[in-house]
C-alpha cells in the first residue's frame, strides 16, 4: 500500500567526484580540492575524495596539513561553475520523477513521494542520476526530513537506508545527541552539562529543564528532535541561499589592526557588489576572523533595517570587528550578510 515518504539525496564526495569524471586518470588516487589548488599557499579543503580522506584528510583542513599527510594526492582548485553545472544535471534528473523536489545545495535535495516500496524507488533515483550524470548518491529514507537526512549517513556510500518511527529508537537512543540534524558540538557541550549525552537521554530529559536552559522554544525543540519529530515540509520553491559572503586567506598573517580593518572594508565592499545579483536584501553582516596559528571566531550585527547599500553594510562590517580582540595575528578574513526571506 502506498504512503508517504521523504528521501534525501546526498551526491558522494560530489566535487571531488566531478573532478574525477573531468580528469578519469585520477579514479582510485587521492583528489583534495581547495583554494587554488596550491598545497604550498594558504588555503583549506573544500572537499576530498574517500581515498583522501582515508588518510586523514577532511573537509576545512589546511591545505598544507593535508600536503603533509598525504604528499602523493593530486591538488586541485575550486571551480564554481563545473560543481554548479553537474548539479544542475543531478536536480534536472529528479524532477522526472513523481516527487515533490527541493533542493537543499549543490549535492543534495529531497523528495516528498508515494510509494509502496520506497527502497525500490531510492535504487530508482540512483540509477537514474548515475546514468545520466555519471555520479554516484547516498539516500535516506525517512517519513519526515530529519529522519531522512540523518539516514542518508547510514546509507554512505552509495546506499540506501530507511529511518523511520518504526526503527528510531533502535537506531537512534545510543548515540550521541550530535547525530541529529541541527546539534552541534557547541550545543551538545550544553547538553552534557545537564547530563544528556545520548539522543534516548535527550528524548526522555524534562521538558521544563531543557526551556530554562535553551529558552521556551529552543528547549522543547532539541526533545523533539531526538524523538524524530519534524514539521519541516518538503518545498518545490527555489533554492534560496541563506547568505552570501566572502574570505580571504592571507598568505602573511596581517599583524596591524589598521590592515586588518582595510581588509574588512575590501571585503565587505565586495559582498555588497554581489548582492544586487541575488534581488534581497542583507539583515544582518557577520565578519569572521581566523587568528594564527588557527582559532576561529565570529561576530555579528544586525543592519537597522535591510539594505544593499556598500556603505551600510561596510559600517556594519566593521561595528562587528570591533569586538573582536586583534591582539594575535591574522590569517583569514571573512564577511558575509545574512538575507532577508533566506526560509522562502
Amino acid at each position: 500500500m502506498a504512503r508517504r515518504y521523504v528521501l534525501h539525496l546526498d551526491l558522494d564526495q560530489f566535487i571531488a567526484a566531478v573532478e574525477v569524471l573531468r580528469r578519469p586518470e585520477l579514479r582510485g588516487r587521492p583528489v583534495v580540492v581547495g583554494g587554488d589548488g596550491d598545497p604550498s599557499k594558504r588555503g583549506v579543503v573544500s572537499t576530498a575524495s574517500y581515498e583522501a580522506r582515508a588518510l586523514g584528510i577532511h573537509s576545512a583542513m589546511p591545505l598544507r596539513t593535508a600536503h603533509r599527510r598525504c604528499p602523493e594526492a593530486v591538488f586541485l582548485p575550486v571551480d564554481g561553475p563545473a560543481y554548479e553545472a553537474a548539479s544542475k544535471q543531478v536536480m534536472d534528473v529528479l524532477r522526472t520523477f513523481p516527487a515533490v523536489v527541493e533542493v537543499a545545495g549543490w549535492d543534495e535535495a529531497f523528495l516528498d513521494v508515494e510509494t509502496g516500496d520506497p527502497e525500490e524507488l531510492a535504487r530508482d533515483v540512483q540509477r537514474a542520476v548515475l546514468a545520466r550524470t555519471g555520479l554516484w548518491s547516498s539516500i535516506g529514507i525517512g517519513d519526515n526530513k530529519l529522519n531522512a537526512k540523518i539516514a542518508t549517513g547510514f546509507g554512505k556510500p552509495a546506499g540506501v537506508f530507511r529511518l523511520t518511527g518504526e526503527n528510531w529508537n533502535d537506531v537512534m537512543d545510543a548515540l550521541p545527541v550530535e547525530s541529529l540534524w541541527g546539534i552541534g558540538s557547541k550545543t551538545g557541550r550544553r547538553l552534557a552539562v545537564l547530563g544528556l549525552r545520548t539522543v534516548g537521554e535527550l528524548a526522555t530529559a524534562d521538558e521544563t529543564i531543557l526551556a530554562g536552559a535553551f529558552g521556551p522554544r529552543n528547549g522543547p525543540r532539541l526533545r523533539r528532535l531526538a524523538r524524530g519529530e519534524s514539521d519541516w515540509a518538503v518545498s518545490a520553491e527555489p533554492y534560496r541561499r541563506r547568505s552570501l559572503g566572502r574570505e580571504r586567506t592571507f598568505q602573511v598573517d596581517l599583524i596591524d589592526p589598521v590592515t586588518v580593518r582595510d581588509e574588512t572594508r575590501r571585503l565587505a565592499r565586495q559582498v555588497a557588489t554581489d548582492l544586487p545579483a541575488e534581488r534581497r536584501d542583507a539583515i544582518r553582516v557577520v565578519v569572521k576572523v581566523r587568528f594564527a596559528p588557527f582559532f576561529t571566531s565570529s561576530h555579528g550585527v544586525s543592519l537597522p533595517a535591510p539594505t544593499t547599500e556598500p556603505d551600510a553594510i561596510e559600517r556594519a562590517a566593521l561595528e562587528a570587528l570591533e569586538r573582536f580582540e586583534l591582539d594575535r595575528p591574522v590569517r583569514l578574513l571573512g564577511v558575509r550578510t545574512d538575507l532577508a526571506n533566506a526560509s522562502a
